[in-house]
């Protein structure tokens, strides 16, 4: 019998254990699921970046290590991890993440902070149409490409980037740091759903933010080290930032006494964009699992080289 070690910390196995064990039976996976074992009986690991494992070595006949997060860089760097990675793409987690872009998508293009009343006045200001606002969504992976078709769908004027070339999408794309400067330029809303990675720590650093249009906002749901801190907080108080709603940060709680918290032009959420879903993450472990036993691909390998 296969043994799947479920190393993703004791606080998520009574979450975890009966959906897989459900997923498993359902998907056809003869395994024995444990949440300790001998290191040399391992064929599969389920992992979460929290978790005690660190030393991967042991591991020798381990041919999966399932991440239940969307990110892996916490885990993609460990110099003893020389077994197959798969990151979580989990279709509750990309829903989730639909619905908080374009929520506050919507909010920013709607003027809804600005129209609740709350003083004496009758200031109607009108937006635009969806149609006449651009919205560019950086990053065209799983969860970026479900957030550009929401949008689109919506009928805002949507483009995306992504470090490498993309091909075949219904909205424009670009690609490279000419690209980027291109697509920030038309960029009314940005939504930033990179990885972290070396290349895309601070990639929206004081010269970038300033290449977006005045008054420009800023929705990341993605990785707090994507921006600058400083360099963001420095664009709001000029006004050449007008909003920004963040859900991830360098630290996480975010620190009472950040100047996220108090600034006047920052909305803050506790990392609720996306949460993985034990429901439907078992049945992605599952599949993997399955694939694993019969030599077929694995499904959202990473490449351990490019950290994504």
């Amino acid at each position: 019998m296969n043994v799947v070690l479920f190393a993703a910390g004791a606080a998520l196995w009574p979450e975890y254990e009966a959906p897989l064990r459900r997923a498993f039976a359902e998907a056809g996976v003869a395994a024995d699921l444990v949440t300790e074992a001998d290191p040399a009986r391992v064929s599969a690991i389920i992992y979460a970046p929290g978790s005690p494992l660190q030393d991967f070595t042991p591991f020798t006949r381990c041919g999966l290590v399932q991440n239940l997060w969307a990110g892996v860089e916490r885990i993609v760097g460990n110099p003893t991890l020389t077994q197959p990675l798969c990151r979580m793409v989990d279709p509750g987690l990309t829903e989730g993440m639909v619905e908080y872009v374009t929520g506050h998508v919507l909010r920013h293009h709607l003027g809804m902070d600005r129209h609740i009343l709350r003083a004496p006045g009758w200031d109607q200001i009108i937006p635009p149409l969806a149609r006449e606002r651009r919205v560019t969504v950086l990053g065209l992976g799983e969860l970026g490409l479900a957030c550009a078709r929401a949008l689109q769908a919506l009928n805002f004027d949507v483009a995306g980037w992504s470090r490498s070339a993309k091909t075949g999408l219904p909205f424009p794309a670009d690609h490279g740091e000419e690209g980027l400067q291109r697509v920030l330029a038309r960029s009314d809303i940005l939504v930033t759903l990179l990885p972290r990675t070396a290349e895309t720590e601070n990639l929206l650093d004081a010269q970038r933010l300033d290449w977006l249009p005045r008054g420009a906002v800023i929705i990341n749901p993605g990785r707090g080290a994507l921006i600058d801190d400083a360099a963001l907080l420095a664009a709001l108080d000029r006004g050449q930032i007008g909003h920004a709603t963040l859900d991830v940060f360098r630290v996480e709680p975010l620190p009472d006494d950040h100047p996220f918290r108090r600034h006047p032009r920052v909305t803050v959420t506790p990392h609720i964009a996306a949460d993985t879903r034990a429901s439907s993450a078992s049945r992605v472990v599952a599949e993997n699992l399955r694939r694993l036993q019969r030599g077929e691909p694995l499904l959202h390998r990473v490449d351990l080289a490019r950290g994504y």
